[in-house]
């Protein structure tokens, strides 16, 4: 049966592939470019397949074992950087869900008979590496991005990613009402915010919809649930979703009158966080104790199958990759059930918005 997969999934072989094919894989910054003089040395990858674990160790050749040390099979370094080359032109080209029968007579003989590796958290791809500055070589797990396809998501959106609003400083009748929440234009939740404005409304945060995601954002930093709501508002009341930019603004307005005087970027820092913690381990509908599972940080594949690491150990770096390279996006309204006024038990109206980060 012929092995069938999207972009992104893809992308996982192509990586397995590249990065055995050139033996390291070298750190970007945050406009993803190349960091010509920082690199890591590759020294195997672990791959686990259904219940088989198999080391792709590099030396001369690609020596592939078994998890209780038994040799499998030698190949060509030059065989895994062609057969990555030959991939990355067939995912290029591709569209939705594909086949490539070119590349998989070459993975079921390098025992590589799934697109994903089993994993149980956001660990994509293991690779044991040499770290040239500590001299250690530790096991790290990375997720994989891939820039091939379309844009991938940072924080998914769910009913547990809702935020609700009180709506103060004005009265409307339930026309205006019906009337606000059957606006159906293209950009339909940033039209009715502007309305709601425009009738002299303003927002202000009035809770979560999810206890355990509300938790997980107050064990990063306890002001992070009013802080993301600011950035929602900032967000749907000008219509830019750039994350770096909302978190300028409202850095300027400063609502949570933070002492600004010595220039601490305290939103910035915690919007970085938040960042972070969503890349490695934090999921919303889980609770979260603080680990991160993919430890060792992100693998960017670019569209021109540069493959760019950006490693925990350089955090900075990682930090305003996802810093630059992040924004909000409107996910479906029906689906998560936000974007409408609604009069609540207390007679006051309120109104959702919904977290969702992507990667531009």
């Amino acid at each position: 049966m012929a092995i069938s997969g999207n972009k992104g999934e893809w992308s996982e072989i192509y990586v397995l592939l590249k990065l055995l094919g050139e033996g390291q894989v070298y750190a970007g910054d945050a406009e993803l470019n190349k960091i010509e003089n920082l690199f890591y040395p590759i020294i195997k990858v672990l791959r686990n397949e259904h219940d088989n674990s198999f080391e792709y160790s590099i030396n001369d050749n690609i020596v592939i074992v078994t998890e209780d040390g038994k040799e499998l099979l030698r190949k060509s370094v030059a065989d895994f950087l062609k057969q990555a080359n030959t991939l990355l032109k067939i995912i290029q080209k591709s569209k939705g869900t594909f086949t490539a029968p070119e590349i998989e007579s070459f993975m079921s003989e390098i025992h590589c008979k799934t697109l994903k590796a089993k994993s149980q958290d956001k660990t994509d791809i293991r690779i044991v590496i040499h770290d040239l500055r500590t001299g250690m070589t530790p096991v790290l797990g990375f997720s994989i991005k891939s820039q091939v396809g379309s844009n991938s998501t940072l924080l998914n959106a769910g009913n547990t990613t809702n935020f609700c609003y009180r709506i103060n400083g004005c009265e409307l009748t339930d026309q205006e009402i019906k009337t606000i929440n059957e606006i159906e234009t293209k950009q339909k939740i940033l039209d009715r915010v502007k309305e709601i404005i425009k009738k002299g409304g303003s927002l202000s945060y009035y809770s979560m919809v999810d206890a355990t995601f509300k938790n997980n954002l107050i064990l990063i930093d306890s002001l992070l649930p009013q802080i993301v709501a600011e950035i929602l508002i900032q967000c749907y009341s000008t219509g830019v979703y750039d994350l770096k930019k909302n978190t300028i603004e409202i850095t300027k307005r400063n609502p949570l009158k933070y002492d600004i005087s010595g220039n601490h970027k305290y939103y910035e820092y915690k919007i970085k966080n938040l960042l972070v913690a969503s890349a490695l381990g934090m999921v919303p509908h889980t609770p979260w104790n603080g680990k991160y599972d993919a430890n060792g940080g992100y693998l960017v594949v670019k569209e021109d199958g540069d493959v760019l690491c950006y490693h925990f150990y350089d955090r900075n770096l990682f930090e305003n990759y996802l810093f630059e390279n992040t924004k909000l996006e409107t996910p479906s309204t029906t689906r998560y059930g936000f974007g409408e006024i609604f009069v609540g038990n207390d007679k006051n109206l309120y109104f959702k918005l919904n977290l969702q980060i992507r990667f531009k």
